[in-house]
């Protein structure tokens, strides 16, 4: 399509001549404003600013296009964490210039030159497959699955050369950290902000004060001074993960080829199916490969596991697996077994008992570094869903991660701890008796 690229930025300034509309951005975000590289990722603490800072890019760039039916999106976690933090500063911005139409069942408004911008949730990315985009805004990105903005969202700005902007607060050293270090990387085409609370003076300091003293450490680390290092909050295997990177037992891992490979599925209708493969070996369980995908028949995983060459154990399954489905008549473990692999069923058990008992198991676990990279990541960010009131958990969160998490509590389900072997009694003449090694 015709029509000159536009560089993002903040055309209006709060000047009388123009009008009723006027946007001075806070000090922190005036070099935004003023920025000419492509891609931004900006690292924030809560309450800087970063939505209304953001979603005044994608105002004023959608304006100020040249481009023919311009579009644009406001991308969150799920769409309805849009809706919530976007959703009232988009409709209230832009009607400020008059002859927007507003959408509310669709979550979008267009402008008088026909640019749109719309609302998404990542949860949803077959949504976005197949559009083209002129900017888009990801915001929480360390709340994003693996995967979405690489293979979903990227594609949709190629032909159009489109710009991004990923803001958030940090999670860990998860894809959002390895974005903000890309762009600190790339200056020349990366712009990179990193907003902390005890510099900015954004928040009064007897706030921050106060903050201190109702957050745990790593809380107010993480949400107020932008620590990537802090602990995610709610993170059921997060330390464990890092005490095994720092002990050296996530690395390059080979399945033994004369011991069987256990296979231990969670298997998702309509959803992702995860699969981790393990080998047992004595005391030590470990980790060989991954397996993960979405929208695709059984018949493909049961390819992928044949495809890796493995002896393989009976396959490990939910106690779900036994129910036919509508369509076929048939229960998953007949399908399997009618791609010639043996099944195993596992009990129905409670979650709570399945994360502690990977808790105790992960210690003696070793990690194939590359080959489970998906799944590590998601068991990092798998955490539980919280009462801030109370303080309390009210069990897992239910996103992305929850695949790999729940695959892997059926593995250690699985697991038969080997039996200590029991030193040798010897009676010698004129003692009672002894432990001889």
């Amino acid at each position: 399509m015709s029509g000159k690229r536009v560089t993002p930025g903040f055309l209006i300034e709060a000047a009388a001549e123009d009008g009723p509309v006027g946007y001075r951005p806070r000090a922190a975000f005036e070099a935004f404003r003023e920025r000419t590289q492509r891609f931004a990722c900006i690292v924030a603490h809560r309450r800087a600013g970063k939505t209304v800072a953001a979603v005044w890019a994608l105002i004023e760039a959608a304006r100020a296009s040249a481009l023919e039916r311009p579009q644009f999106a406001y991308v969150a976690p799920y769409q309805n964490q849009a809706k919530d933090v976007a959703w009232a500063y988009l409709k209230a911005f832009t009607c400020e210039f008059g002859g927007s139409l507003v959408c509310e069942s669709e979550l979008y408004v267009e402008l008088e030159n026909g640019a749109r911008i719309r609302l998404y949730g990542a949860d949803r990315p077959d949504r976005l497959r197949g559009l083209y985009f002129d900017g888009v805004v990801l915001d929480e990105f360390a709340d994003f699955a693996p995967g979405a903005w690489s293979q979903v969202i990227r594609p949709t700005l190629v032909d159009r050369e489109g710009w991004a902007v990923f803001i958030g607060t940090p999670k860990g050293r998860n894809e959002f950290w390895r974005i903000y270090e890309k762009a600190l990387a790339d200056p020349e085409g990366w712009y990179a902000l990193r907003l902390k609370a005890s510099q900015t003076g954004l928040i009064p300091a007897a706030e921050l004060a106060a903050l201190k003293g109702e957050l745990s450490e790593d809380e107010y680390a993480r949400e107020f001074e932008t620590s990537f290092e802090a602990a995610v909050r709610g993170a059921y295997y997060a330390s464990l993960l890092n005490a095994a990177q720092g002990e050296g037992r996530i690395t390059r891992v080979a399945a033994d080829p004369l011991l069987p490979v256990h296979a231990a599925f969670d298997l998702g209708i309509g959803d992702a199916t995860a699969i981790w493969l393990a080998q047992f070996v004595g005391r030590e369980i470990r980790l060989v490969d991954y397996v993960e995908n979405s929208g695709v028949g059984l018949d493909w995983y049961g390819r992928a596991l044949r495809e890796r060459g493995h002896l393989y154990a009976p396959l490990i399954l939910p106690h779900d697996a036994r129910v036919r489905e509508l369509g076929t008549g048939k229960s998953r473990v007949e399908m399997l077994q009618a791609m010639g692999f043996e099944a195993r069923v596992l009990g129905a058990s409670g979650v709570k008992d399945g994360i502690e008992t990977v808790r105790r198991y992960l210690p003696r676990c070793w990690m194939d570094a590359e080959k489970c990279a998906a799944g590590l990541a998601a068991l990092k960010h798998y955490q539980a869903r919280m009462d801030d009131k109370r303080g309390l958990s009210l069990g897992p969160r239910h996103d992305w991660s929850s695949h790999a998490a729940d695959a892997l509590r059926y593995l250690m389900a699985a697991y038969e701890e080997p039996a200590m072997a029991r030193p040798t009694v010897e009676r010698r003449a004129g003692v009672a008796g002894g432990w001889m090694g």
